[in-house]
């Protein structure tokens, strides 16, 4: 997958990524003038047409990791997501080039275009190839639907602000990479308003009352992409993570809860350890707590692998200490850099 595009020509990337994108709004220097009042389509609604690009944000990675001491998945849904972290993701649909499900659109770094028309609009996603239709033309959510991986979508105005209702998801795609469930009674509520020519705000709300004790919303900014446009990418094309994918620990040091106990307590975002960071697509804050003898940062357990370092499914977590051992503060490592977060006193 990733090696063709590396591949591709430097006049191809000139051609797409520094595309002049015609007819938006321009500062005097020919910039993209992105507080520029909303457009409006024919019929006086706020035309939201263009390629965006949600904010980076923690949300797909994990839903909840934002949530603090709150038990918002029931013990079934609960155990099913223990299960899935224990396996280390084996069964994610993302991993097996399968489509990502309800969680798609909080994709931070994925662009997406929307097509408006009077009775549907369209979303076009970078990744995948994926696509949804949200029907504007007054038709009501199937009755019995055959569950699909995307849904059905129905949609309607509430002044300026585009609300579109969603259900008919199958049960195999997850809320999140992590592996938080949900039903085929999920119901989606979004809401997009287009505050000024580059800005929306975004808002999510996931109801299934099979796996969440009560409706999980999540409110995020989306911003205009202005003068690039999306490429190709084919998750199938050379997806060599399956055969890899073993479902077990690898290795596991032996450390006493004495120990586990040091790391326990709260850690802020302080800024990149190193040359780059990831830090805007995790949680502001890292809680560390131990609960029957095992670490989690949030809702992940971290495997020990030496005394001071843990690994997650998807990054490395090394806890830092000062001449008297006394814990200042950890260091995340991820695929977009190291990230220091300090411990909060």
């Amino acid at each position: 997958m990733k090696t063709a595009l590396f591949l591709l020509p430097v006049s191809l990337f000139a051609q797409w990524l520094d595309f002049h994108t015609p007819g938006i709004p321009r500062t005097a220097d020919g910039k993209p003038n992105l507080s520029a009042p909303a457009p409006k389509t024919p019929d006086g609604k706020p035309d939201l047409t263009g390629v965006w690009r949600p904010e980076a944000n923690p949300y797909f990675y994990d839903v909840i990791q934002e949530l603090k001491d709150e038990a918002i998945f029931r013990p079934a849904a609960e155990a099913l997501f223990l299960k899935r972290v224990a396996e280390f993701r084996r069964d994610d649909p993302q991993t097996h080039c399968l489509p990502r499900g309800p969680s798609d659109i909080l994709f931070g770094g994925q662009l997406y275009r929307i097509m408006q028309s009077p009775a549907v609009i369209g979303l076009l996603y970078e990744g995948g190839g994926n696509y949804r239709q949200i029907y504007m033309d007054g038709r009501k959510l199937p009755r019995d639907p055959n569950p699909t991986w995307r849904g059905y979508s129905i949609g309607h105005w509430e002044g300026d602000t585009l609300v579109v209702q969603s259900a008919g998801f199958n049960d195999r795609t997850w809320l999140d990479r992590v592996g938080h469930p949900h039903s085929e009674e999920l119901r989606v509520t979004e809401r997009f308003r287009r505050v000024d020519f580059g800005h929306i705000q975004f808002q999510v709300t996931f109801d299934d009352p099979q796996t969440l004790t009560r409706p999980l919303t999540i409110s995020l900014k989306v911003n205009y992409a202005a003068d690039t446009d999306m490429l190709e990418n084919e998750c199938n094309e050379n997806n060599t993570d399956t055969g890899h994918l073993s479902g077990q620990e690898t290795a596991r040091a032996k450390l006493s809860p004495a120990v586990l106990a040091r790391y326990a307590g709260v850690y802020e975002f302080r800024g990149a350890a190193g040359a780059g960071g990831a830090g805007t697509f995790f949680p502001r804050t890292q809680t560390v707590s131990l609960v029957n003898g095992q670490l989690f940062m949030n809702a992940l357990p971290l495997i020990p692998q030496s005394e001071t370092t843990f690994e997650t499914e998807t990054a490395r977590i090394e806890f830092v200490t000062d001449a008297r051992g006394a814990v200042t503060h950890l260091v995340l490592t991820a695929a977009g850099g190291d990230n220091r977060y300090d411990r909060k006193r």
